[in-house]
């Protein structure tokens, strides 16, 4: 008869900062700070661009979907590592887990998919501006040459 290994992994034990309940404290008010900081910031870029008609252009657009894809990023570690820091708590389970790491990975690569996006959207403008900057110096010239030839043919 043979025998099998039948373990499995039903939770995870997250390894800490720090075990000195002193220091725990600190970086409790150090990753609360940050993280509240980071999402109200967050919140008032999307906030701005809302409220000013001004900014209802492509690229601000892109700048409060990034804020708000930073939102959700942050919230899929930080949260559940500001619990366990306060609560003393180091195991999350193997769902809970695989959640997260899911949800940080999509997230991350939104951010980077739309950086790619706004990168790409910056460039097109520069290079659509620029043009159309020659083309308005080009016609500025035009018209100078034009009024030299005015001033040349009225001398005589």
């Amino acid at each position: 008869m043979e025998t099998y290994n039948l373990t499995s992994v039903s939770e995870f034990h997250l390894m800490g900062f720090s075990e000195d309940p002193d220091l725990q404290l600190v970086l409790f008010g150090l990753f609360l700070s940050m993280y509240l900081v980071t999402v109200l910031g967050n919140l008032l870029i999307i906030q701005v661009v809302i409220s000013d008609f001004h900014l209802h252009t492509p690229m601000y657009f892109f700048l409060s979907n990034l804020s708000l894809s930073d939102i959700c990023f942050i919230s899929t570690t930080v949260p559940k590592m500001i619990v366990d820091i306060l609560t003393h708590s180091r195991v999350i389970s193997y769902v809970g887990c695989l959640t997260q790491m899911s949800f940080y990975t999509f997230f991350g690569c939104m951010d980077h998919m739309l950086l790619t996006v706004m990168g790409y959207d910056r460039k097109r403008w520069v290079s659509v501006n620029c043009v159309l900057k020659k083309e308005y110096e080009n016609e500025d010239e035009d018209d100078e040459e034009d009024e030299n030839k005015h001033q040349i043919m009225n001398q005589y």
